[in-house]
Formats: structure tokens, C-alpha cells, sequence
């Protein structure tokens, strides 16, 4: 038996959190609007300290950014931060009402699972902002994709609550499906950062070699490009054990439900290719001559791959893991 009055809560959560995560989005533009330019902070920070620009530590610098804000973007940001957090608490309440509406884990279909993936991105986010507020001032490129997902996901993937297709009637589901989740929205993350690493180190060259002038474009109001690719190292690092424990729990349910670890489905196949890209990431990261931007395109492709298992795979591609729950 379905709750109804449940069903509708969870439907209702997911409204406010659009509209929430929307006016963090606008708090966030504002923000960086009302900002100053994290090169121009970076020069006032040599001229009282004397050493010359490529020698100040990009930490040193990203710390300089934060405390030298200006208070109105700093108000901004904290309403930014408000709307994020609000957003997130009722983000969870679609998937709690939903869950127990249904009496079950609420990532049974593509609308719950891609629902808690961008939950996971979204507190992803919001710790590393916690831990480091200059990472603050990504929220808007990484709320925007978001709302967008959350949009897409409420035209095009929703379905009414109900209960389980016969073949995910498993604790398994609790354990692959929840460690799949974990590990997709990590990466999104991750992925965001790399991207904005590759435009702020090319704008940074760009500045550096005369070619265009600083101190007037929005990417000099982001973090330092080294604070970006630490930040989607890391977050990679987290996320790439998640993944792992994921592909292997997938492979034992696989061989309790169907009696074969591994059959190249497609659901399969993809998961392994974007663990195989992750691992090279993470060897690139470390490699001499893959280091910086090399790499950082590898964890795009990374991304890349992730989202079209997602979509591809569940929507068009025909395998024993088509449970996508979308007519």
C-alpha cells in the first residue's frame, strides 16, 4: 500500500527545493557580481608583503580572497550558503517521504536515484564550502547544473511512488545501489572543479603572457586554479574507493541474482570503463608530464562517462539493469 498523502509531500519537497536551490543560484551570481577580482586581491597582497606575484603561495592567496571580501559579497554568499543548506534539508525530505510512502529505499527507479545522486553532489559542495569558504564562490557553477538536473529529472523522469520491480526486492539494493549513489555524486563534483580548473589555468596563462587583461573577467573572481585541482583531486580520492566497493558489490549481487559475477551488460561494462578512467586519473595525477590540465581532462572524461551510463544505459540501451522505471 502506498501512502498517498506521503507521495504528495515528497512531490511537494522536490517544488521548494527547486525553488530553493534557484534563489541560492541567483544569491550566488550576486555574489560574484559584487566581488572583486581574486588577481586584483592577490596583487594588493604583494604589494604589502613584497614578493612578486608568481611567488605568493596560491593558499596564501585564496585565504587573502577571503578575509579581504567585501562585506556585501560576504552577506551574499552567507544567503547563498542559507538558501544551499535550506535546499538541501528538504532535498532529503523527497527521498525520506518518498521512502516512506512506498516502505522502502527511495532509489528504486531513475527519479530516486538520480534525485539522491544530486543530493550527494549538493552536500559534497557544501561540505568542502564549510571546510573552505573560498570554495564558496563555485556554488554558482555548481547549483546551476543542479537546478538544471533537478528540472530534467522532474520533466522527464519522474513516476509516481510505488513499490519495487521484483528484481531489486533485495538488501543488495541498500548496499550497491546506495555506494553507486555515493560515489556518482562525488564525482560530480569533482568533475565541476576540473572544469573550472582548465578555464581558470588557461586564463591565468592567457593573463600571464600579455594576451588579454587581468582583473576583468569572472573567472579571476573563482578560487586559484591549484585550490580547484586540489579540490577535484581530493574529492576524486573520496569518491574512487566508493566506486570500487560499488562495481564489486554489484558483481556479488549479480552472481546471488542472475548466477555469473560479471556478464558484460552494459550497465556493467560502463561502470568498469568509468572505473578505469577515474584510476588513470588518479595515476595521471601523480605521473610527471600528466600533471595539471592533462589530467584535469581526464577527470572530465570521467564525468563524461558517468553521465552517459546514467542516461544512456538506462534509457535507450537494453540489458538485464534496465530498471529505469520511465515509460
Amino acid at each position: 500500500m502506498i501512502d498517498e498523502s506521503l507521495a504528495a509531500l515528497s512531490d511537494t519537497f522536490f517544488s521548494v527545493t527547486v525553488a530553493l536551490y534557484s534563489l541560492a543560484v541567483v544569491a550566488f551570481c550576486a555574489e560574484l557580481a559584487f566581488g572583486r577580482p581574486a588577481r586584483a586581491r592577490s596583487r594588493e597582497l604583494v604589494a604589502a608583503g613584497g614578493a612578486p606575484a608568481d611567488r605568493v603561495d596560491g593558499a596564501a592567496v585564496d585565504g587573502a580572497a577571503v578575509a579581504d571580501e567585501p562585506a556585501r559579497a560576504r552577506r551574499l554568499g552567507l544567503v547563498a550558503m542559507a538558501f544551499t543548506v535550506l535546499g538541501l534539508l528538504t532535498h532529503a525530505g523527497v527521498l525520506v517521504a518518498r521512502g516512506l510512502a512506498a516502505d522502502r529505499l527511495p532509489w528504486g527507479n531513475m527519479y530516486e536515484f538520480s534525485t539522491a545522486v544530486v543530493l550527494v553532489a549538493v552536500v559534497a559542495y557544501t561540505v568542502l564550502a564549510v571546510r573552505a569558504p573560498v570554495l564558496r564562490h563555485i556554488g554558482v557553477f555548481v547549483l546551476g547544473p543542479v537546478v538544471l538536473s533537478m528540472v530534467l529529472i522532474g520533466l522527464f523522469l519522474y513516476v509516481r511512488t510505488g513499490p519495487l520491480v521484483a528484481a531489486l526486492r533485495s538488501w543488495w539494493l541498500g548496499v550497491h545501489v546506495t555506494t553507486a549513489t555515493l560515489g556518482f555524486g562525488i564525482f560530480f563534483v569533482s568533475g565541476i572543479a576540473s572544469v573550472l580548473y582548465l578555464l581558470r589555468s588557461r586564463h591565468d596563462t592567457r593573463v600571464a603572457s600579455g594576451e588579454v587583461a587581468g582583473g576583468t573577467s569572472l573567472l579571476e573572481r573563482l578560487p586559484s586554479a591549484a585550490a580547484l585541482d586540489r579540490t577535484a583531486h581530493r574529492t576524486a580520492v573520496f569518491g574512487f574507493p566508493i566506486w570500487t566497493f560499488a562495481v564489486i558489490a554489484g558483481a556479488i549481487w549479480a552472481e546471488s541474482a542472475w548466477g555469473r559475477f560479471w556478464g558484460w551488460d552494459p550497465k556493467e561494462t560502463w561502470a568498469f570503463i568509468a572505473w578505469v578512467v577515474y584510476a588513470a586519473y588518479l595515476h595521471a595525477r601523480t605521473t610527471s608530464g600528466w600533471r595539471g590540465r592533462p589530467s584535469a581532462w581526464v577527470n572530465v572524461v570521467g564525468l563524461v562517462v558517468m553521465v552517459f551510463n546514467l542516461l544512456f544505459v538506462n534509457l535507450v540501451s537494453t540489458g538485464l539493469h534496465s530498471y529505469a522505471g520511465v515509460s
